[in-house]
């Protein structure tokens, strides 16, 4: 389920947003990432935001489809980069074998905790064989929301693995760290990357 309060921070602060995380540089994230993926890969960028994720795999010779569930930031997204970005929540993935990667950086981090089994599950049959899998998540427990209104899962790494092994996938890369993000938290995070195998 979406919560209404987060999609409506992100409708209003799409521009802020991604002002505040243009780099102008794919992050080291996204390029290992690129760099597990076969030539010209269809790449579902779920929860695209501005979209320059997506915008930098189009560069790399890919073929991304983002997408989110923020009106504000599918505007956006398609206003500045001609993306051919989508609305698409998380309970609407329904693709069978479409992706050779999926890029789930900090977006699944909004979804009850309950709910992502059955994303995981989706995703891994979005996936094919052998596609590649990175997410972000917030590291910790319980749920929260901020100071500007957004509504956080926080997951441990033994839980997100235990949820990557479920679908099906095999965890090849995990990294923790912590970063300071639009809200201005200080917060521990985890990057994972898994390739589907069954």
């Amino acid at each position: 389920m979406t919560d209404p309060k987060t999609i409506a921070f992100y409708n209003g602060a799409a521009r802020d947003y991604d002002t505040c995380f243009d780099s102008g540089a794919a992050s080291t994230a996204l390029a290992d990432f690129m760099a597990l993926l076969p030539a010209g890969a269809a790449v579902l960028d779920l929860g695209c935001g501005p979209a320059r994720a997506s915008v930098h795999m189009r560069k790399a010779g890919f073929s991304p489809d983002p997408v989110d569930a923020s009106q504000g930031m599918i505007d956006l997204a398609n206003e500045t980069h001609d993306i051919g970005a989508r609305l698409l929540t998380f309970d609407e993935i329904d693709m069978v074998a479409a992706y050779d990667g999926v890029w789930a950086n900090f977006s699944l981090l909004h979804a009850p905790k309950q709910d992502l089994p059955k994303h995981f599950a989706a995703i891994s049959m979005a996936l094919k064989e052998g596609g590649v899998f990175h997410i972000g998540m917030k590291t910790g427990t319980g749920k929260k929301r901020d100071h500007i209104e957004r509504l956080y899962t926080f997951i441990t790494v033994d839980e997100l693995h235990s949820l990557m092994k479920d679908a099906g996938f095999e965890v090849i890369f995990f990294k923790e760290g912590s970063d300071v993000g639009f809200a201005g938290t200080n917060d521990p995070f985890v990057n994972m990357r898994a390739r589907k195998v069954a």
